[in-house]
């Protein structure tokens, strides 16, 4: 009873009331919630029905329970209810807010207290120890031990979504290759621009040769590109996932990391990382200061493919590829918080002998959302299939995205319905570079140290 008294107090003094009164419960919301309409119009699974039971938590009209922190955790965060909000509800923190009290007075299993602390505390706040776990992977994929678990059939000891992901995970680098990054890249063209590159955790280990096409880009496109070795992970992961303070200690290194430096712009190319990060602010209500200093890094925050287009790339540089359908498939953070919808677009209507055809439903999320493919399975497995019925309406024959999290669910949509050969996912990144011509690929890499 106490715990129930202590979280009832939490809600009224942390939740915004000015913002929850905001929700007009309008109902603008409900076809653009993915939970929403995979539940069968369960209005408690619809970001109205969330904001009531936060609302009646406030007012202390409901108990702060497990079907209320059921409720908020099904949510994908995918935010696409507030572009269509008419009174502009920041839903996302609200909701964010309201999981992060529900776990700063949940009482977990020892192994689950376990689990988090090496997830959010041991492994995405140190950049060496990702680099050292994707190399297990590397490895896993190099010896033949990938082959000899499939032979011997023991990846079906695992969940049946888990063995699935596994089997789609790119070809990891190598150790050598993690660690040597560079610290600095020079134009390939005249300059036109001085940006940073936020480089991410998961994007530069496992990712990292999009990382890697998306530093090429930028110089074909006259950035000089400055890497800072001090920056880490966005914190997204903690942040949505009732992780606060940890999500505010890698704001602050990363904010350090980047001010003093006198760049045009922070560049991101991955939507959910980009959106966090331009979100800072948000995590210092308290902290004048450090809000400040937020507010002037998330002004310089910006999706590379804003900057290839300011910079004329897709002017300057003659983008070709055979013949092919091309899909673009939105990541719901690049969309939704960021606003970035056209770039993209553009740049990919750029290549010669593509045709671009827009994905029906393309704003609907694809249910990969950070983890929720994972503590989430079977409604992210529901909403995958409801995206792949469009995908496979369209048939093309290239499906590009611009976020990791839906470059990896895209490609389990693919494989589960057995068009590994009719269609290849890629990042944006990947696809632009792949058009480059050979030759201005080769031509000059500029200066670079690391």
């Amino acid at each position: 009873m106490k715990q129930t008294e202590e979280v009832k107090q939490a809600f009224e003094q942390r939740m915004d009331h000015t913002e929850l009164m905001n929700c007009m419960r309008c109902g603008f919301c409900l076809p653009s919630c993915p939970t929403y309409v995979e539940t069968g119009d369960n209005e408690a699974a619809s970001p109205r029905g969330r904001i009531a039971l936060m609302k009646g938590v406030v007012d202390g009209l409901i108990e702060p329970d497990e079907e209320v922190e059921k409720q908020l955790n099904l949510c994908l965060g995918c935010r696409a209810c507030e572009p269509v909000c008419p009174s502009g509800v920041q839903y996302g923190h609200l909701l964010e807010e309201a999981r992060d009290i529900l776990e700063q007075h949940k009482q977990r299993p020892l192994h689950e207290r376990a689990l988090r602390r090496v997830v959010f505390h041991w492994l995405f706040p140190n950049h060496k120890r990702i680099r050292q776990t994707v190399s297990l992977l590397y490895l896993y994929q190099k010896t033949g031990l990938k082959t000899w678990v499939q032979k011997m059939k023991i990846n079906q000891w695992l969940p049946k979504h888990l063995d699935e992901m596994q089997s789609i995970l790119p070809n990891v680098p190598s150790p050598a290759e993690m660690k040597h990054r560079p610290a600095f890249l020079g134009a390939k063209q005249p300059v036109r621009k001085r940006v940073a590159f936020f480089s991410g955790c998961l994007m530069d280990t496992l990712f990292m040769s999009t990382n890697d096409a998306t530093l090429t880009l930028l110089q074909l496109a006259g950035c000089e590109v400055v890497i800072p070795k001090t920056q880490g992970c966005c914190g997204a992961l903690h942040g949505h996932s009732g992780e606060k303070e940890k999500a505010k200690e890698l704001a602050k290194r990363n904010i350090a990391a980047f001010e003093s430096l006198d760049v045009d712009a922070i560049v991101t190319n991955a939507g959910g990382c980009g959106a966090f990060l331009t979100e800072y602010q948000n995590l210092f209500q308290d902290e004048p200061k450090w809000r400040k200093r937020a507010e002037q890094f998330t002004g310089k925050i910006k999706d590379f493919s804003e900057i290839l287009v300011e910079c004329g790339f897709h002017k300057a540089v003659p983008l070709s590829m055979p013949e092919q359908m091309v899909t673009y498939q939105e990541s719901c953070h690049l969309r939704n918080v960021m606003r970035i919808s056209q770039a993209p677009r553009l740049l990919l209507e750029s290549i010669d002998h593509v045709n671009v055809q827009e994905l029906p439903e393309n704003q609907y999320c694809c249910g990969s959302a950070g983890i929720y493919n994972i503590v989430q399975p079977e409604l992210s497995m529901k909403i995958l299939d409801r995206k792949m019925k469009q995908v496979q309406s369209l048939q093309p024959s290239l499906m590009v995205t611009a976020n990791p999290g839906c470059l990896l669910q895209m490609r389990l949509g693919v494989k589960q319905a057995g068009l590994e050969c009719d269609i290849r996912v890629e990042h944006l990144a990947d696809v632009l570079l792949e058009s480059v011509p050979q030759e201005m690929k080769n031509h000059g890499r500029g200066g670079e140290n690391g």
